[in-house]
C-alpha cells in the first residue's frame, strides 16, 4: 500500500483512505489493484518479455479499460526497471528531473517500488508517493513532478497515455526543490 512521506515536515502518510484523501487535495487519483490476479511468473519478474508484459495487461484489462474510459486514456503500454535494464543510470538521471507534461503520467504498479515526487501547495511543498505492487496513480497534467525507483530499484508498471506517442517532459526549474 502507498505511503506519503511530506519533505518539508517529514510527516508519514499510511493507510489507502488517508493516502487517496491527502492525494485528492492536489487533484492527484490514487486507487489500488488487486495484485493477487497475478501469477507466480509475473508477481516478481523485472525483466518480462513481451509475452509476459502482455499477458500482464490482458489480465488487468478490466482495471485498465476503465480507468481509460473514465479519465479518456487511449493507448498503455508496460515498463520495467532494474539493474538489468540496458542503460538504468542514463534512464534515471532522464527521469530524476522535475518536469511537467501536457497530460497526465499514469503509473499501475505491478511488481517492485517506484517512487512519485510531486509538488503540493506552498505549505505542503513537495512529498514523496512510495509505491508498491497494487498502487495506482495519476498525477494530472502540468503538475511539476518526477518518479524514480526506491533502493529495491526493482519496479514493473502499467503505463497509460491519452497522446499515442506517449508524454514529452517539460523541465521545471524550481529552486526550492532540494533532492
Amino acid at each position: 500500500m502507498a505511503q506519503i512521506r511530506v519533505r518539508n515536515t517529514g510527516e508519514l502518510i499510511s493507510g489507502e483512505e488517508n493516502v487517496r484523501s491527502f492525494l485528492e487535495q492536489f487533484e492527484v487519483l490514487y486507487e489500488h489493484w488487486d495484485t493477487s490476479k497475478l501469477p507466480a511468473h509475473l508477481a516478481n519478474n523485472f525483466t518480462p518479455t513481451d509475452a509476459e508484459k502482455q499477458e500482464l495487461l490482458d489480465i488487468y484489462n478490466a482495471e485498465i479499460t476503465d480507468l481509460a474510459g473514465r479519465r479518456g486514456y487511449k493507448t498503455w503500454d508496460v515498463i520495467a526497471l532494474s539493474d538489468a535494464t540496458p542503460n538504468i543510470e542514463e534512464l534515471l538521471k532522464k527521469f530524476e528531473n522535475i518536469h511537467t507534461h501536457t497530460e497526465d503520467e499514469v503509473r499501475a504498479i505491478a511488481a517492485g517500488e517506484g517512487i512519485f515526487i510531486i509538488k503540493g501547495n506552498d505549505d505542503v511543498g513537495y512529498f514523496d508517493v512510495i509505491l508498491s505492487p497494487g498502487d495506482v496513480i495519476s498525477v494530472p497534467e502540468g503538475n511539476p513532478h518526477f518518479f524514480t525507483l526506491t533502493d529495491l530499484r526493482k519496479v514493473v508498471a502499467v503505463r497509460l497515455f491519452i497522446e499515442t506517442e506517449g508524454w514529452i517532459a517539460h523541465p521545471f526549474a524550481d529552486p526550492s526543490f532540494a533532492k
